[in-house]
């Protein structure tokens, strides 16, 4: 979503513009936080609610994704500060971050949320009052001069009238523009991280597994009479075991069948989003997986999940033949710099 929806009474061109130069996070999560509290129903709306919001929105990119938003940007210091000071899980639901943060008292906690009232609240409005101090912005934004979106308290804010219908009627297009942009600006602060698009927000719901585990490694089980886990040498059978991202999910956010193997259930659940040492495992890992190839190809040359290696090798004769060392080396120079690029994000190692 490239443009914002036209209205010829409403400055939207200045709307646009709010994201101009943008050298932090803010003003998506603040535009953000102000529509999802105007589609609630309100129109007066605290600043510390806005703030939590703006908390609660970045949580999950944040805090699962591990997901970078720059040097100079305190919203993810003040995520995982908060994290700490809340005693909140990385996976806690955005209504449940919400409402602690509107009620807590936690003083660490109220200085991440005040820290932001001098940076998004007045200079998101800079476009309508180009060159104004904050005093100023206070000032004239309180008589919606220039048809500003908001007028600026010192708690609150008050949605101005004439806006409040454009923001609900599309409400959909403005979220979709807000994170388009913040997409390419947290892109580009992680260059080399997959997917930035789907680690913005929590999905409802993950993929299940169950293609992958009955038309791809319950065969490969099967023609083995089990396998041993990599991880725990427990000998694993069809029925008795979990698929597993070698890589973590919370990393690639994806489910191609060259990053999961199977797994001793009750490590798959302790290993989480931890990172594999390659020293350890790598050999086993591409050990297991061309085995697997090898078996399917033989059994079921059209199954589509060997289609998912060509993100790795150049085509279906290369994935076959698996023998020579510089195919091993194009797997491991796959698996590497992500493995690299996540603990530089703040993954951690497996003990």
């Amino acid at each position: 979503m490239k443009q914002l929806p036209q209205n010829k009474y409403l400055p939207i061109n200045l709307l646009a513009a709010c994201f101009n130069n943008t050298s932090a996070t803010y003003k998506y999560y603040w535009l953000l936080s102000i529509i999802q509290a105007i589609e609630s129903g309100k129109t007066l709306i605290t600043k510390r609610e806005l703030f939590s919001r703006m908390i609660s929105a970045a949580w999950y990119t944040v805090n699962y994704f591990h997901v970078s938003f720059g040097k100079q940007d305190r919203l993810q210091r003040a995520v995982e500060n908060i994290k700490n000071f809340e005693n909140l899980t990385i996976d806690a639901s955005k209504g449940s971050i919400l409402d602690t943060l509107i009620n807590s008292e936690n003083r660490c906690t109220l200085r991440e949320l005040n820290y932001f009232n001098n940076q998004v609240p007045h200079w998101f409005l800079s476009p309508w009052f180009p060159g104004k101090d904050k005093a100023n912005l206070y000032k004239y934004s309180q008589d919606f001069k220039n048809t500003c979106p908001y007028a600026l308290h010192n708690d609150f804010i008050q949605v101005n009238l004439a806006w409040v219908n454009y923001f609900l009627e599309n409400a959909g297009l403005i979220k979709d523009f807000c994170y388009w942009n913040l997409s390419i600006f947290l892109q580009a602060k992680n260059p080399s991280v997959p997917d930035i698009p789907n680690k913005i927000i929590k999905p409802a719901f993950r993929s299940s597994l169950i293609k992958q585990r009955i038309h791809f490694w319950d065969i490969v089980i099967t023609e083995l009479r089990g396998i041993d886990c990599i991880y725990t040498k427990k000998h694993l059978t069809v029925g008795d075991y979990a698929i597993e991202h070698f890589i973590p999910y919370n990393f690639v956010s994806h489910d191609l069948i060259w990053n999961l193997i199977p797994a001793d259930k009750s490590f798959n659940s302790a290993k989480s989003d931890k990172l594999p040492p390659m020293d350890r495992y790598f050999d086993s890992f591409f050990s297991l997986q061309k085995k697997a190839i090898k078996i399917i190809w033989e059994k079921e040359p059209r199954n589509k999940f060997l289609e998912d290696y060509l993100t790795i090798f150049s085509g279906i004769d290369e994935i076959t033949s698996l023998k020579s060392g510089i195919t091993k080396d194009k797997f491991r120079d796959r698996i590497q710099p992500l493995v690299t690029i996540a603990s530089n994000n703040g993954f951690e190692f497996l003990k």
